[in-house]
């Protein structure tokens, strides 16, 4: 075995790969004008959150917002919360800054780093309020299942991360995907399902994505679970 193969073996498996997707122009003039504002700077070391927002109200995080457009409606929504957004592909990243400026919003952040560095270094323990982690990539093809981000050991490491009572929303639009979920999250004996045990959240409180939507208006189903911390 070549020593290029042992470092392929070593390196950990991502539950993302990143897409060369082309930035507008208004998502490169929002990363190079409003990212020094907005953005928060990966470094394996505790965020000073106090410092970031204007209160110390509860924290949310989400992991994938995509394209952003959910995540900006509830930071417009919820003023009296603070949010953190982690995403790594660009363009997304350049559109919700772009929306948070022309919002004016001072309770929402955003870090485009891998997430399982974010939660190992950044987040005290006992920090979080809610977790949101809406429509991840379902890995559809059985040989690619070890790559979906919600799997035990994951979950088990992020909840150190949470407060006791805190929430944890996920949602998908893959069945499969859904029912690997719900087999995770009830298999952890420090979460409870909020909506009885095997049971989705039929009415999900959360905007629908505009990815959501179009996929609704083709006959997909979507799935919503919600979890609390014991």
């Amino acid at each position: 075995m070549t020593s290029e193969t042992n470092a392929e073996n070593r390196r950990p498996i991502r539950s993302y790969v990143i897409r060369s997707g082309r930035l507008t122009d208004s998502q490169r003039k929002a990363l190079d004008n409003y990212g020094p504002l907005y953005l928060i700077e990966f470094q394996p070391k505790l965020i000073p959150f106090a410092s970031l927002f204007p209160n110390e109200s509860k924290l949310v995080v989400e992991i994938g917002f995509g394209m952003g457009d959910s995540l900006l409606e509830m930071a417009k929504q919820n003023p009296d919360s603070n949010f953190i957004g982690i995403e790594v592909h660009q363009p997304g990243v350049g559109k919700l800054l772009h929306g948070i400026a022309e919002h004016n919003l001072n309770n929402l952040k955003i870090i485009c780093h891998d997430a399982r560095e974010v939660f190992e270094h950044c987040f005290e323990n006992g920090s979080i309020s809610t977790l949101q982690i809406f429509f991840p990539d379902p890995w559809h093809k059985k040989r690619h299942n070890k790559r979906r981000l919600i799997q035990t050991e994951f979950i088990e490491h992020i909840i150190e991360k949470l407060k006791p009572d805190a929430k944890i929303h996920l949602a998908t639009d893959w069945q499969a995907y859904a029912e690997h979920m719900m087999e995770v999250m009830q298999g952890i004996s420090r979460l409870e399902n909020s909506n009885g045990e095997n049971c989705y959240w039929a009415e999900p409180d959360r905007p629908g994505t505009k990815f959501e939507k179009r996929g609704q208006r083709l006959g997909h189903g979507v799935w919503d679970l919600l979890f609390s911390v014991r």
